[in-house]
Formats: C-alpha cells, sequence, structure tokens
C-alpha cells in the first residue's frame, strides 16, 4: 500500500508493509545504513559516500550519491534525527534535491511478525515547475523506488521463510 496526500504545499507518501520477521530482527536490518543500497533500484546507482558504518545513531550525518535520471548524479546529506530502539527513527535531509525530506520509519510487533510503517512528507523546489515536475515524474519515482524496496523485502523476508 502507498499513499499520497498533498496539503499546505507539502506531500506525503505512507506505506505499510508486514514482514514475518521479530522486531529485532528488523531494527538491525533497517537500522543498518548498509542496507540502503540493497532497497534502492540499481538504476539509481545509490552509494554511501560518508563510509558505511555498522548502524544508526541519533546526530549521524550520512552522505550519498545517487543518480535519480540517466547521466545525472546528485548528493543527498541526510541526518538521523531521531533514534528509539527498536521501534522508530527518522532521517531529514540536510542537503539535496528536496526543500524538505522527513521521513519517519515505524516498526511494530505483531503476533506472526512486524508491521513496517513509513511516513515522508517532503516539499519540492521551483513552486509551480516543483509540483509539474511531481505530477509528470517525482510522484512516480517515489512510488517505483518503494514498490521496489517492497518486493525486496518480500524476496529478502518472506521467500526466505518458505
Amino acid at each position: 500500500m502507498i499513499k499520497f496526500r498533498y496539503h499546505s504545499g507539502i506531500y506525503t507518501l505512507e506505506t505499510e508493509q508486514r514482514l514475518p520477521i521479530s522486531l529485532a530482527e528488523a531494527w538491525a536490518f533497517f537500522s543498518s545504513p548498509e542496507n540502503l543500497c540493497k532497497m534502492t533500484p540499481a538504476h539509481m546507482k545509490f552509494e554511501i559516500s560518508s563510509g558505511r558504518p555498522d548502524s544508526m545513531y541519533k546526530g549521524q550525518m550520512i552522505t550519498y550519491k545517487l543518480s535519480p535520471l540517466p547521466g545525472i548524479k546528485t548528493n543527498w546529506v541526510t541526518e538521523i534525527t531521531e533514534s528509539v530502539p527498536p521501534s522508530f527513527f527518522v532521517d531529514e535531509q540536510r542537503f539535496g534535491p528536496y526543500l524538505m525530506w522527513h521521513h519517519e520509519h515505524f516498526f511494530q510487533q505483531e503476533t506472526d511478525g512486524i508491521l513496517m510503517k513509513d511516513k515522508v512528507s517532503y516539499k519540492l523546489p521551483f513552486g509551480l515547475l516543483g509540483h509539474l515536475a511531481h505530477s509528470f515524474f517525482v510522484k512516480r519515482q517515489l512510488k517505483q523506488i518503494f514498490e521496489f524496496r517492497t518486493k525486496t523485502l518480500e524476496s529478502l523476508f518472506i521467500s526466505a521463510t518458505r
């Protein structure tokens, strides 16, 4: 499930996914910046440029290089602004392609695994042009990225349990 909303000049993307793993396993996987590479489509050429830390912590700055469009590379800097192991963390863009990027990650234990929820609030630059870019490109690209992530996580965690 992927939902988009627009409010007060900000877009919000929300997703949910159930995985048959424990809360501890979920936290170990998702709090490792190294695993971001596994959850990003290869064509985006995502790489961590600040080194590969073992685990995430509040205040951590992580820098990336990625290619949102063929032939175009950009730098992205995020900060982990909240971390409440094993149930919640937030990353926020400090420098990058968005005017604002605030990504909340939630993990909740259920009887047969975990419920993972994401809430991404973001704002694009360039006013009306940014709004048009969202309609024609950004929304579709974000949807594809989160669909790729969903399939990758299913392959890693659901297929492995069958």
